[in-house]
């Protein structure tokens, strides 16, 4: 008999009672979108949970990237990593944007700050690092390297939600920081995501250009677009960052058992905590050597699948090696050795609030056998 599927993740709902009394609260104001009370509300909320002067709520991830580059006003190149979801390179192709690929420290998966100056020509005018599984990048050096070369710096922190290093959060590191509330994250609305700027001014012109460029109403700022959040999934997620805290901390104690069940298994290697990090674990990726381990990073994928344990290899291919970004000189193979060892390695386990005992134990005695 197939035991129940344990899926990779797994979305924060809301307790739906209290979300149809929210539901209430908008039918009758008949005020479902543009910048409504519970819109307005979420905005003040996730600023002050987040440490952060100001957000923008938007109605996915990848349009606040969109729109942090046309804020900025960056053109030519901009400096990234392969390591990471799409979204995070087709940002750059929606602007005209060439991206540049530079390799990742194993360390941490993150773009490797001694590989970007090698990077920076003179059309370059940004650098776009992500957080990768939610570990901070070294916003020092890249803040540095920014500085010495005049570029701007937009994070996707698509995975960073609640992340701080020594009590700052990561998402004041940059000029503009970018949030994904995608059902598949720590926090979610379903579908949904915000931009953190530093100042009232940024967040004035972004919030006129996620609507069309609306100034007022008879002024257009600037060539905008539709991308705001609703009022139905605001009110959603006013509710479930009540319990984001409680969720984070569930996960945390998944990380706890993985590590301590795997850490003598020869050949399967994975992330601990960074000093002084508020971790969010929003996933929990493990690399497989294959000849120490005895089997490769796919057989290990597949049997776990036909046991009904779904991970995923996160993030495989690379975004360098899709048909769209291929053909660049960045993207060469042997330019980004370390991000294909970790590509070619990675599975990230179930990992979500919801886990059971008996579901942690299952997903280990894939990997032990």
């Amino acid at each position: 008999m197939n035991k129940d599927i344990i899926t990779v993740t797994s979305p924060l709902l809301p307790d739906l009672n209290d979300f149809h009394a929210e539901l209430q609260k908008i039918w009758d104001s008949k005020w479902i979108t543009n910048n409504g009370a519970f819109h307005k509300q979420l905005e003040l909320a996730l600023a002050e949970y987040l440490g952060v002067p100001y957000v923008s709520l938007f109605t996915n991830g990848t349009l606040p990237l969109i729109t942090a580059l046309q804020a900025l006003r960056i053109t030519g190149e901009v400096i990234t990593t392969p390591y990471s979801f799409v979204a995070t390179t087709h940002a750059l192709w929606w602007n005209g944007i060439k991206p540049v690929f530079v390799d990742i420290d194993p360390a941490t998966g993150n773009i490797d700050p001694d590989k970007i100056e090698a990077a920076i020509t003179p059309r370059t005018t940004a650098i776009m690092p992500v957080h990768v599984y939610g570990k901070p990048c070294d916003t020092s050096r890249i803040q540095e390297i920014a500085n010495k070369y005049g570029l701007k710096v937009i994070y996707d922190a698509a995975h960073a939600f609640g992340v701080k290093v020594n009590g700052e959060s990561i998402l004041n590191a940059g000029d503009m920081s970018t949030l994904s509330f995608h059902a598949t994250k720590v926090y979610n609305t379903i579908e949904g995501g915000a931009m953190v700027m530093h100042d009232e001014r940024t967040k004035q012109r972004i919030d006129y250009l996620k609507n069309f460029g609306f100034e007022n109403e008879t002024t257009i700022m600037g060539p905008g677009i539709n991308s705001k959040m609703d009022e139905v999934r605001a009110a959603y997620g006013l509710l479930t960052l009540k319990q984001v805290d409680d969720a984070i901390e569930a996960r945390h104690q998944v990380a706890i058992a993985y590590r301590k069940a795997l850490r003598d298994v020869e050949g399967i290697t994975f992330f601990d905590d960074m000093p002084g990090v508020r971790h969010n674990y929003s996933y929990f990726p493990i690399f497989v050597d294959a000849n120490k381990y005895g089997m490769t990073r796919d057989d290990l994928y597949f049997k776990m699948k036909a046991a009904n344990v779904l991970g995923r290899r996160y993030f495989y291919p690379l975004i360098s090696e899709f048909s769209t970004y291929r053909g660049l000189e960045s993207a060469k193979p042997e330019n980004l050795p370390q991000a294909h060892n970790m590509a070619n390695s990675v599975i990230c386990l179930p990992m979500h609030h919801a886990l059971t005992e008996e579901d942690i134990q299952r997903t280990i005695e894939c990997i032990m056998k």
